[in-house]
């Protein structure tokens, strides 16, 4: 009788021994090809996106203040050169709802070359000016060009050439706000609770902190946004110094894993278990510090528009956390060394096979460059072509009726002609004021949908070309494995030959699997967009469910990206498509479940270490440089808004490089383990189908019982 086929099994059967098969597939052809095409017809509306931004957008319009007429303030070559602050005729308009609907103050705003430095009402003006002219040259600075010094309050009003009032302000944010000082606890503005607005009405300063406020929120992510840009400027040469050390240190650190790697464990971890505790010492020494230090009165320009008497003990709580969040990482990092010591031993030997790989193919340490070249370009074209889109259009005009009570307001005008209109004398008072910048071409109403498709392709382009650098590594490490006779059978240029195979054949696949990771990625985004809308609203169930979601697509973006890295190596070597591959990956992995224990997850936490290793030699450093701790090397730069922005940039930034460095190794173990596994299913070690793995790796894997012996029939 005939024996019975044995069913498949769930987890895919081995692949048979192949005498001709010596690594990655030479003839090969191209895969999913629809999704290459969709991926480059995005690509080519991307760049058409961007050059229509570019002809509308203009991003001074975000760098400069704009007045009622929408002139900029302080543009050069133009009236208001030397004007760079913005004045409100009143602010205590500003605590209307409208602000917030339209986000504009319903009041005229005009461009000053200095804010008011007094309190003086314009009819004090008129009286004074009878018997000193200068008082009217001190006021007509806060006035339109055609103002004049002799109209009654009611045509002024109407006129609206003139504020009613000034008080003493001072810059801040590229406008004029009130000089808020605190007197015994009491909000005061030129030692005055209390002062007269000009219409004959006395209001408090309390009033006028409310009003201050309602502008404050809508330029808190502004200033943010341009104090971070002045720190930027002041320290871009000592950050791009900082990453280029960090560079260094990575490449030191990896040639030296070739030799010692196991001396170099040791480095990484107790150079991680210092740097945390000086993190602990130092959060300690600010909370102490802080606890002794006697509190004192604050003033608008310590902490914002909104005085928070409360400052101090916000700021120990901040180190107070900090302390414990360090804490807990050093405990967790301790316990890990201690629980995974084993596994370790076996990891460091592995990284160690891998260094002998990236020897005999040394480019492979100058692709990580390559990499961060391609994500530059793809989050500057991101940048530039948001900033644009958030500028486009011409100036927008509406209708802003002080008093809330016009039936045309928010309706769009002309100011040149507004005052002969039917709205300017239905609606008394009511003003022609600039709004924002828009239109109604096909192209304005679409700018939101256009926001959206910029993020998702910018995303799909960054998964594309960390997904393209797996593939070329993958393809080059294979190559290097499935050499029998090491270096002699490597043919030349491994990584070169790996690059243009993937780009020729298997963009589509690399396409794919990446618009996968970027779909995630913009589920996730919009799931904290709506978080970030809906905070107010949400009660304890919604907010539950909402941190459910947000682990549930955490999780899955890992594993999505797990599974995504294992494909790209079995494209790599057998040129399958994306789908096919994926399969085959699952399946190798699932006959060998060990392999996550030891080459993505002890491997990993590893190189991990090393990781954080530069990226916090290199912030230590930056926080003593930044901190002006550090004279006797060098002077830093004085008069930081916040210094953390340059300290954070230069640790992500350093982190970054370190993980671009570190993952070629992670890449190499994997596909080396990937290819491992391959090898013990094509062939059993005998003279007539001989492993392709080294022999000192075979024995230490095998023993440690990492794959699973074939059992004889």
């Amino acid at each position: 009788m005939a024996k019975k086929r044995k069913p498949p099994s769930i987890k895919g059967d081995p692949r048979t021994y192949d005498p001709d098969f010596k690594g990655p597939v030479a003839n090969r052809s191209c895969t999913d090809v629809l999704c290459c095409m969709i991926f480059l017809l995005c690509i080519i509306g991307y760049i058409v996106l961007g050059l229509v931004a570019w002809v509308h957008g203009d991003p001074r319009r975000a760098a400069y203040p704009t007045d009622s007429q929408g002139h900029f303030c302080g543009q050069k070559g133009t009236p208001n050169e030397n004007k760079t602050i913005l004045f409100y005729f009143n602010l205590l308009r500003c605590t209307s709802p409208s602000v917030l609907l339209n986000l504009q103050c319903p009041t005229t705003q005009i461009c000053v070359s200095k804010c008011p430095e007094k309190f003086l009402t314009y009819v004090e003006m008129q009286l004074l000016y009878t018997k000193d002219k200068s008082y009217w040259e001190d006021y007509r600075q806060f006035c339109k060009t055609t103002a004049k010094p002799v109209k009654s309050l009611t045509q002024l009003l109407l006129d609206d050439d003139c504020p009613t009032a000034i008080f003493p302000s001072k810059p801040s944010l590229q406008r004029c706000f009130p000089d808020f000082s605190t007197k015994n606890g009491t909000l005061t503005i030129g030692s005055k609770m209390m002062f007269q607005d000009g219409n004959g009405g006395t209001r408090s300063v309390v009033e006028l902190g409310i009003a201050a406020n309602g502008i404050n929120k809508l330029l808190d992510a502004k200033s943010l946004g341009l104090k971070v840009f002045e720190d930027y400027a002041r320290t871009w040469y000592w950050i791009l110094i900082g990453l280029t050390i960090a560079m260094v240190l990575s490449w030191i650190f990896l040639i030296l894993l070739r030799f010692i790697a196991g001396c170099l464990f040791w480095v990484f971890m107790i150079g991680v278990i210092g740097i945390i505790g000086y993190g602990i010492w130092h959060c300690y020494q600010q909370y102490t510090s802080l606890q002794e230090r006697p509190s004192s009165v604050l003033t608008i320009y310590d902490i914002g528009i909104q005085t928070n008497i409360s400052m101090y003990f916000e700021l120990q709580q901040t180190w107070f956390t900090f302390m414990i969040i360090l804490c807990i990482i050093e405990v967790i990092v301790i316990l890990m060394l201690i629980f995974l010591r084993n596994r370790i031993r076996v990891a460091i030997i592995l990284l160690k096979e891998g260094s002998k790989a990236i020897g005999y193919v040394p480019s492979t340490l100058v692709y990580p460059a390559l990499t961060f070249i391609l994500l530059s370009i793809c989050i500057c074209y991101w940048v530039v072509t948001a900033v644009f889109l958030a500028t486009s259009g011409v100036p927008v005009y509406k209708v802003i009726a002080p008093g809330g009570h016009c039936i045309h307001e928010n309706q769009t005008c002309d100011p040149e002609i507004f005052n002969t209109t039917e709205i300017a004398k239905a609606c008394p008072g009511a003003l022609c004021n600039f709004a924002f910048y828009g239109g109604k071409s096909l192209y304005h109403q679409y700018i939101p949908t256009f926001h959206v498709y910029n993020l998702f392709v910018f995303l799909w382009l960054i998964n594309f070309v960390i997904a393209l650098g797996q593939c070329a590594l993958a393809g080059a490490f294979a190559t290097y494995y499935w050499a029998m006779k090491k270096p002699d059978d490597i043919p030349r240029y491994p990584l070169f030959t790996a690059f243009g195979r993937a780009i020729r054949y298997h963009t589509g696949s690399l396409a794919f699997g990446s618009s996968i990771i970027a779909l995630i990625q913009m589920f996730k985004i919009v799931l904290e967009y709506l978080d970030h809308r809906l905070k107010r609203t949400q009660n304890t169930l919604s907010k539950f469910l909402q941190c459910c979601l947000r682990c549930c697509f955490w999780c899955l973006e890992n594993a999505i990206k797990f599974l995504n890295r294992n494909a790209y190596i079995m494209i790599a070597i057998y040129g399958r498509n994306f789908c096919r591959s994926a399969k085959d990956a699952f399946n190798l992995l699932m006959r060998n479940v060990l392999k996550v224990a030891v080459t993505d997850e002890v491997t990993y936490f590893v190189l991990f270490l090393g990781k954080l290793l530069v990226a916090g030699s290199i912030g230590v450093l930056a926080f003593l440089f930044f901190t002006q701790r550090l004279p006797v090397i060098a002077q830093g730069p004085a008069s930081l808004n916040y210094y953390w922005v340059p300290l954070l940039t230069v640790i992500f930034g350093s982190y970054l490089i370190a993980h671009g460095f570190f993952s070629v190794y992670a890449m190499c173990v994997e596909t080396i383990f990937i290819c491992f596994c391959e090898d013990l299913g094509r062939n059993d070690g005998s003279t007539e189908k001989p492993y392709f793995v080294t022999p000192n790796l075979h024995g230490i894997l095998i023993k440690k019982q990492l794959v699973p012996q074939k059992q004889k029939e």
